[in-house]
């Protein structure tokens, strides 16, 4: 028996692809959407990993903000404390300016020089005197500049000539004179007195090394 098919193949063929072809699409699609699910599920899953990280760091740098601040606090405090105790030291080392000052000026005070007053403000001293000549309170101002090592920088304000009568019948001619000097602290005193040490041990080293190299050299045979 002879079976004839009188249905359109070609179009049931075509049917059969078109078919397929959007059952292989749905299943791309779907495979699409299950691969960016687990992409972003991973990303997000990263991401949320990360932040607790971020979290817990941003936890401990507010704890170190916290001990930085104690931390300068305390070193500010440490600073005041340091800062008034060098006051009052500065202040025990300071109670013997005075005594320092009238020792200085009567050591340096030359024969010929009588002193009035007084007037100290901070660390500048005001002296006024009498003088037999202006070249005794030029050698005054001397031993105050090179001699003195609590006195520096003296300098003269003023010098007038004048007369002292010594007698009904004696007068004699004087120099009235006005000049500052600055007394120094007793640590600045310290520090310039290490400085001078420093500086006569340097010069007595190259003094030494200086005489030596003359008698070495007399020493050494001469070649003839």
């Amino acid at each position: 028996m002879i079976l004839i098919n009188l249905l359109p193949h070609r179009e049931a063929a075509r049917k059969r692809r078109r078919e397929g072809f959007f059952i292989a699409l749905g299943a791309a699609v779907v495979a699409g959407l299950l691969v960016a699910g687990a992409v972003y599920l991973w990303f997000a899953a990263q991401i949320a990993d990360q932040q607790d990280r971020n979290a817990v760091l941003q936890k401990e740098i507010t704890k170190l903000d916290a001990q930085i601040k104690e931390v300068a606090n305390l070193q500010a405090e440490i600073a005041a404390l340091r800062a008034r105790q060098q006051a009052v030291e500065d202040l025990q080392a300071d109670r013997n300016l005075p005594v320092h000052l009238l020792t200085e000026l009567s050591t340096q005070l030359p024969d010929g020089v009588y002193l009035s007053s007084l007037k100290q403000a901070n660390e500048v001293v005001t002296i006024t005197g009498v003088a037999q000549s202006n070249e005794r309170v030029s050698e005054f101002l001397r031993n105050l500049a090179y001699n003195s090592k609590w006195l520096t920088r003296p300098e003269l304000v003023e010098i007038v000539a004048g007369s002292v009568n010594l007698g009904p019948k004696d007068a004699r001619r004087v120099a009235n004179f006005s000049m500052r000097v600055r007394l120094l602290r007793a640590s600045e005193a310290a520090k310039a007195a290490s400085a001078a040490a420093a500086a006569s041990a340097v010069g007595g080293a190259s003094a030494a090394k200086a005489a030596t190299v003359p008698a070495s050299a007399a020493s050494a045979p001469s070649k003839t």
